[in-house]
């Protein structure tokens, strides 16, 4: 049994991990400071409240615990957020993370497992994309993400850091149990707020693009299914206790769904009509952002099992049905 300290083990990924964690007979520490999080969503009765920059609360964590390594969750990760403020993603995402391996460091912590993104690539010039393609990221969450990865690297040459980078875009779906699953405040992912026109708190979905080179004119995006993402987290955990000093990984589906065929799974999922407005293109927006994972498979053993666009949102419109009670807003009645 490990002793795992999660970073922001209150969220949609987080939570997923956590329950991963106990899954596998390890012992998970939550550190989340509730900004983001939900105190519904914490799985385990070991929590300590604050954030990565808080230097008692990490204090209290380590000194507390006897932690055998640390997995990082507790990112800012809303791309549109980030542009509007920058420097609340570089002091939280960037700022904070130099805080907590810094901790680490002082407490003798040597492994780490960083939820990246697939963003740090910017707009890549070929699909799918793969780890050797440029980091060149075009938004500050971008860029604050890539800050990390250096911080971790220099670590690793400087202190002996052992760290696994994994890279994604798009984590979706649910706990297949129906207990825990996404939920943002605002909601700006697809297929949340699909999800929300079949429960009746939407009147419609909009669709920004339909003349993209794809093969229905939508934006396709990289969907992976939540817990997966936690498997991927494990297997990675699993390598640095056994012989791997350091390693960067993207995971993907190498094909991706794009918009349209989300909203048409989600009706025959539903039963609902869920209807659309189409509008122009929105700035910035890539035609296609698919990632390779031959490396994950290869080096990791991941093989992802509920990453299939179906199961993506059977999982999800179970778990929004089962939440909307609770924590939705009023009933659409346009």
């Amino acid at each position: 049994m490990k002793t795992v300290l999660v970073a922001g083990g209150a969220g949609y990924i987080g939570s997923h991990m956590v329950q991963a964690l106990l899954d596998a007979g390890h012992r998970p520490i939550v550190l989340d400071d509730f900004s983001r999080g939900h105190r519904d969503l914490v799985l385990t009765g070991d929590l300590v409240e604050g954030n990565l920059g808080d230097v008692a609360a990490l204090r209290r964590v380590f000194e507390g615990y006897s932690i055998d390594a640390v997995m990082h969750f507790a990112a800012f990760a809303s791309v549109g957020e980030s542009v509007q403020q920058p420097l609340m993603y570089w002091i939280n995402n960037a700022g904070n993370t130099a805080v907590l391996l810094d901790a680490m460091r002082r407490h003798g912590v040597s492994r780490f497992v960083f939820s990246s993104t697939c963003a740090t690539y910017g707009q890549p010039d070929r699909s799918p994309i793969s780890e050797t393609a440029p980091q060149v990221p075009i938004n500050p969450y971008g860029a604050s993400k890539l800050a990390c990865e250096r911080m971790l690297m220099d670590s690793h040459v400087a202190h002996g850091l052992r760290f696994v980078s994994l890279r994604y875009f798009n984590a979706a779906g649910a706990h297949p149990r129906g207990h825990i699953g996404e939920r943002h405040d605002p909601e700006t992912h697809l297929i949340p707020n699909v999800l929300k026109v079949a429960l009746g708190r939407a009147a419609n979905v909009s669709i920004y693009g339909t003349d993209y080179p794809t093969r229905d004119g939508t934006c396709i995006r990289d969907y992976i299914h939540v817990c997966d993402l936690a498997q991927a987290h494990m297997l990675a955990l699993d390598a640095l206790f056994r012989d791997l000093p350091f390693g960067l990984y993207n995971l993907g589906t190498e094909t991706g769904s794009s918009v349209r065929e989300v909203v048409e799974q989600a009706r025959q999922i539903t039963g609902h009509a869920i209807p659309v407005v189409e509008g122009p293109r929105r700035p910035g927006d890539p035609a296609e952002l698919v990632a390779t994972a031959a490396k994950a498979r290869k080096d990791l053993g991941w093989q992802p099992r509920l990453s299939t666009l179906p199961a993506i949102l059977e999982t999800a419109w179970n778990w929004h049905r089962k939440d909307e009670g609770q924590h939705a807003g009023p009933r659409s009645t346009s």
